[in-house]
């Protein structure tokens, strides 16, 4: 593949709900374009876009896929990226080095979540968009309703470029409002024609001509005036509002049967911007080492600077690293910095990759997208740049996980293996996370949902050969005392020769912290340099409270008195002493369980308010708050303890059809109601 100028370059995310046919879109940009002879499938796993072996069994994407195509002298670099809302994190790698976006809907199931969803991420980025109707040959009774329904939803910016054409009942083609002229499938190809007499676009086609002379004053007085626009001016005004996001174009066709891929390549080219063309031509960062700030321009004279948005595993290739050239050019074999680790690594090969297909090439200029493969230390979200002049662009932000699993290998001749091998999956995915619990003796692995989870174990499986099993995590509990008490704790042995001899008084109390010690001997009762001893038994024997093991907190332990003998006393003594004064002391000051309680941000349409309430109250929830949103939306925020909330992801997504979102994060510990405290108690001992 050749190099293009920045100008003749496209970089352009699709997104949609599951199922609206991104990836038949992208194969049949592929077919049109001539770059492939026969368009693929996702149902018999023969696309370019869903390689692994993973989306090739589902069925649908689960990765960010890069497709670079050429087409009438241009080139487009495409994202396809899962619908499925468990890898959203694919998304906003994706839009942070795309200029642009396709919005695809399924004419047949109108604006579903998924669509209103990934409008909103746009519209939070600032995004151009254009919208995709496909599936017209299903759904072509539903396009008045549907466009009603954007625009409701959407707003005034929506703006169809293109009329469906219906003959008996049938998708036939569509009118460009723009051009002015037909697109009539004939069963094989589209063919151009012209409008028919009876069809009026009149209407659609003076708001498009208003929109463009809103984004100049001259076109305004031209417009008022009763002049004719143009077909350079329209073009102008068009690629203007929908590069400042103020006109949504809306177009219609068929992925599966080539219907409007044409319209959407010149679309795609006349209205998406340019990579120089946002942010005022440049990027800016700062300098890793004095954290000024610095600023690059796209440009391909200035110093490589590029940003790793993508990094795909390979147990046979190794590590695939993807990366959006921001200035410059890189080269093969090349010494770069990578700026977030302070490392040097050598580019051996460079080049592109259309899926899983390598396209060799000799650099990568600026605004364009390229690959990598075998780097040490760059991670995704990594600036990899010129050793001389480094900058540091801002990563990328993945959602946090919200939903965890304890997880354990099926043998236990994988004990060792499945920690790297989970590592090596968080480098392909961020999104996807790993952590020990050392309370628990677990091993948790979070993610975004149920699907994302089972294909992390799946790639464990099919990518290392590792078998893993899944458990709900257990909830680090603590316990405490409610009442103050004073004991003794007296340790003596005697086994012939020198013995062991240590006598501690203390008084046990609650305390607002986590835990403090008060030396408050007098008259040298137990030797100063036992007390040391003292306190570091009762921080060993806190770690394993008397009503089923778990951590002590909010103690206060004050030792008062005591006594020691001149020979057989010793620092082992004393702590043994301390021991099992504690153990006594927390046996009778009524020791009571605490758990973890949780602050806890819901956000959801208006309409679920009631019902995710009302839930939450069964969850033994205090609801502290409710704020407006925008997009008709609330925010509740609540505590509630942990193990309320350990498949809350699941629950809410079914609650609020996947509308609703949350975030949580731990606040303290309370006690546990005695009801359930004994419950909890039995079943921990067990």
């Amino acid at each position: 593949m050749k190099n293009y100028e920045m100008n003749e370059i496209r970089n352009v995310t699709f997104l949609g709900h599951r199922g609206s046919g991104k990836t038949t879109l992208v194969e049949s940009m592929l077919f049109s374009s001539e770059t492939i002879s026969k368009m693929g499938s996702v149902d018999n796993g023969s696309s370019t876009s869903d390689f692994d072996k993973e989306e090739v069994i589902r069925q649908f994407s689960i990765n960010t896929s890069v497709v670079p195509l050429e087409y009438l002298g241009h080139k487009y670099n495409i994202l396809d990226t899962p619908g499925y809302f468990d890898f959203s994190g694919e998304v906003s790698s994706a839009l942070k080095v795309s200029g642009g976006a396709v919005l695809v809907l399924d004419a047949t199931s109108g604006v579903d979540v998924g669509a209103e969803k990934s409008w909103r991420v746009l519209e939070e980025n600032g995004t151009p968009r254009i919208i995709f109707i496909n599936k017209m040959d299903k759904g072509i009774q539903n396009y008045e309703k549907l466009l009603h329904e954007l625009k409701e939803k959407f707003g005034k910016k929506i703006a169809p470029f293109c009329i469906p054409i219906e003959e008996d009942e049938k998708f036939k083609g569509f009118i460009n409002v723009v051009d002015l002229k037909t697109r009539i499938f004939d069963g094989k190809d589209c063919q151009d024609g012209k409008i028919p007499a009876d069809r009026d676009i009149s209407d659609i086609r003076n708001l498009l001509l208003e929109a463009v002379a809103e984004t100049d004053e001259d076109l305004m007085e031209k417009f008022f005036s009763g002049k004719e626009f143009t077909e350079s001016e329209i073009r102008k005004g068009l690629h203007h509002g929908t590069v400042t996001g103020e006109l949504v174009p809306v177009l219609v066709g068929s992925a599966i049967n080539g219907i409007g891929i044409k319209t959407l390549f010149e679309m795609l080219y006349d209205y998406m911007p340019t990579p120089q063309e946002l942010y005022n031509g440049e990027r800016v960062g700062v300098n890793p080492l004095t954290q000024e700030i610095e600023k690059r321009k796209v440009n391909e004279n200035e110093p490589f600077s590029a940003i790793i948005f993508k990094t795909l595993v390979d147990p046979f290739i190794g590590k695939i690293s993807m990366f959006k050239v921001n200035s410059g050019t890189i080269k093969r074999d090349t010494e770069i910095l990578v700026a977030n680790k302070n490392k040097r690594e050598r580019i051996s090969n460079v080049g592109y990759f259309r899926g899983i297909k390598q396209l060799p090439a000799d650099e990568i200029k600026a605004g364009d997208i390229g690959a990598t493969m075998k780097l040490q230390y760059a991670q995704t979200g990594d600036t990899i740049c010129d050793k001389d002049n480094p900058i540091m662009y801002p990563t990328i932000e993945f959602p946090k996980p919200c939903l965890y699993f304890a997880v354990e290998p099926a043998e236990k001749t994988d004990d060792e293996k499945i920690s790297t091998c989970l590592q090596r999956l968080i480098d392909e995915d961020p999104s996807f996370q790993v952590k020990r619990n050392f309370e628990t003796k677990e091993l948790l692995i979070g993610g975004q949902g149920e699907k994302h989870i089972g294909i992390i174990l799946s790639k464990l499986e099919n990518k290392f050969d590792v078998h893993a099993k899944i458990n709900n995590p257990k909830v680090s509990y603590r316990e405490t005392i409610k009442s103050s008490v004073s004991v003794q704790g007296k340790h003596k042995k005697q086994s012939g020769g020198a013995g062991q001899y240590g006598d501690v008084h203390i008084k046990f109390e609650p305390f607002e912290d986590e835990f403090k010690f008060v030396d408050e001997i007098r008259g040298g009762v137990v030797p100063r340099q036992y007390i040391p001893a003292v306190e570091k038994g009762l921080m060993e024997a806190k770690q394993k409270g008397v009503l089923a093991g778990y951590p002590v907190i909010n103690i206060k332990a004050t030792l008062f008195d005591g006594s020691y003998h001149a020979v057989d006393s010793n620092e082992i003594s004393f702590k043994q002493a301390a021991m099992l004064a504690f153990r006594k002391g927390m046996q009778d000051a009524r020791p009571i369980l605490l758990e973890p309680i949780m602050r806890i941000e819901i956000t959801v349409p208006d309409i679920y308010t009631g019902d995710v309430m009302g839930d939450l109250n069964k969850r033994r929830a205090r609801i502290l708050g409710m704020e407006p949103q925008n997009y008709g939306e609330q925010k509740l925020v609540a505590e509630v303890p942990e193990s309320e909330i350990l498949k809350y992801a699941i629950e809410l997504r079914s609650m609020t059809q996947a509308k609703g979102n949350f975030n949580f994060d731990f606040i303290r510990y309370e006690e546990v109601p005695e009801h359930l405290s004994s419950k909890i108690i039995n079943e921990l001992n067990k």
